[in-house]
């Protein structure tokens, strides 16, 4: 029986895991001693596909150094009944209890879900506050911000079920009243787009300048439907808008959500699971051109688990970054794989 709101995968955007495909390889974990922290990841019981505190707690097990996690928003565990504004609460709730369970020791050394990221619908404008902070309240020292995807695309290919959502949804005026309940309250945003959208969340940012926001997946870059066989073309669309979103200092951007089926990559199609060498190669342009344009102190790898489990595991996507981060200074390293995500998310670890 499914126990949460929404199918496993009803976004079309990712594989489902299989962990006996992912067992058919295993490395050695690069530069093990690293402190990790992981700025994005999910749980979820639902559609057959369990991902809990114990398949996370397994993951990180498997050899990274990772010592704190941030939860972000899926649709888990809305609350059944209620007000329907106050339904993600239950969210809230749920990840500060697998928080507190972490916090047991139970589960291994990391603090899990350390940095709670829920939802608000924004579209409710002013109302938004009640819900926020009811949030606040909720996850008890823990909650962060929220994430309202705004995904879009007229190809339902690109889209998968954000195919219905709204258009231009950053740039409507009710959103806008709702986004400004978030500074005033010391909350964060994340962003999930496509990267056609990326213009419209510099407009955003732009207009709130003392909101900090947080670009998930690298933008979103697309290499199916309407956008297959055109990789070249469209990097360089996707970086000119990185390039130009960069500009706005209230911004910084995960870097990760590259194993989705959405970039176009087939990781998942072949017969075993790729290596973090294959991973990183194809990965490299696109983190290295946020890096570039954001720098390492608004950049932050994030392991987007499970959606990118589909195509590799934690040892690779890890060892994949720590190969991609190998060019950089050390205080670069500490700044893209525990730091940024830590003054972003304003974690305090004992």
């Amino acid at each position: 029986m499914a126990t949460s709101t929404a199918p496993a995968s009803a976004s079309g955007l990712y594989a489902d895991p299989r962990e006996d495909w992912l067992a058919q390889y295993s490395e050695e974990v690069l530069d093990p001693t690293r402190p990790i922290v992981d700025p994005h990841h999910h749980l979820w019981d639902r559609g057959g596909q369990r991902y809990m505190i114990e398949e996370m707690a397994a993951d990180i097990a498997s050899g990274h150094n990772v010592i704190a996690t941030v939860y972000v928003e899926a649709r888990s565990m809305y609350r059944a009944s209620g007000p329907e504004a106050l339904r993600p609460v239950g969210e809230v709730e749920f990840a500060n209890g697998a928080a507190a369970m972490s916090a047991s020791g139970g589960y291994g050394p990391a603090a899990i879900c350390a940095g709670i990221v829920g939802h608000a619908n924004l579209l409710l404008g002013d109302g938004a506050k009640p819900v926020l902070e009811a949030e606040i309240t909720a996850g008890q020292g823990r909650f962060r911000g929220i994430r309202h995807s705004s995904a879009w695309d007229n190809d339902s290919e690109v889209a998968g079920m954000y195919a219905s959502r709204p258009q231009g949804l950053l740039l409507d005026k009710t959103f806008r009243k709702g986004f400004a309940c978030l500074a005033p309250l010391g909350l964060s945003f994340d962003a999930w787009l496509f990267h056609p959208q990326i213009g419209e969340l510099a407009d955003l940012a732009r207009a709130f300048p003392d909101t900090r926001i947080m670009l998930d997946h690298c933008g979103g870059p697309v290499g199916r439907g309407r956008f297959a066989n055109r990789r070249e073309e469209t990097f360089v669309e996707w970086k000119a808008s990185i390039q130009d979103i960069a500009k706005c200092p209230n911004v910084s951007v995960k870097l990760g959500g590259l194993a989705m089926c959405l970039l176009g990559y087939d990781f998942h199609l072949r017969p075993k699971p790729p290596s973090s060498e294959e991973a990183a190669a194809a990965w490299r342009p696109y983190v290295e051109t946020c890096i570039e344009a954001f720098g390492p102190n608004r950049c932050t790898f994030e392991s987007n688990f499970p959606p990118d489990k589909g195509q590799c595991s934690y040892q690779v996507i890890f060892n994949a970054f720590k190969r991609i981060a190998a060019q950089y200074s050390e205080a670069e390293k500490t700044a893209l794989f525990s730091k940024t995500a830590m003054d972003f998310y304003r974690l305090k670890l004992a």
